[in-house]
């Protein structure tokens, strides 16, 4: 792929309203007091298809290590957002659920954040626009 100045544009302008995004999505978090990691790891509990979610399961889903996931959720379960219970099917294991007061957190959360994604969306998608053509599709 030649260096494009208009594919430099394109990925420029995608970058920025993504950063855009993502520096509303902090500022979201930290206001109601959890980090971006916390939010994201009790978006990924609620989320999980099958209810059951491990502390492997949330390191995968996150890019942790296990050591990583283990503390997030500490912090979590200390601010009594999460919980974790003995799993059914493997003793050595632990099920992540939230509490109600995280599932309350988590639901003022998301509406807040898909808001800042629809208000986002034109600016994404018209970067997306611009870059579907250079790449061939």
């Amino acid at each position: 792929m030649a260096l494009d100045p208009d594919r430099f544009r394109a990925l420029a302008g995608f970058r920025h309203a993504l950063r855009r995004f993502l520096a509303a999505s902090e500022a979201i978090s930290k206001g109601a007091g959890v980090t971006q990691q916390q939010y994201q790891a009790m978006l990924a509990i609620a989320a999980w298809p099958s209810g059951a979610m491990s502390m492997k399961d949330l390191a995968d889903e996150l890019l942790l290590t296990h050591h990583a996931a283990v503390q997030l959720v500490d912090r979590l379960a200390k601010a009594g957002l999460a919980r974790r219970t003995p799993s059914a099917v493997d003793r050595r294991s632990v099920e992540l659920s939230l509490t109600a007061e995280g599932a309350a957190l988590l639901d003022e959360l998301a509406t807040l954040h898909l808001n800042e994604m629809l208000k986002r969306k034109p600016a994404l998608g018209a970067s997306l626009r611009r870059l579907r053509p250079l790449n061939g599709d």
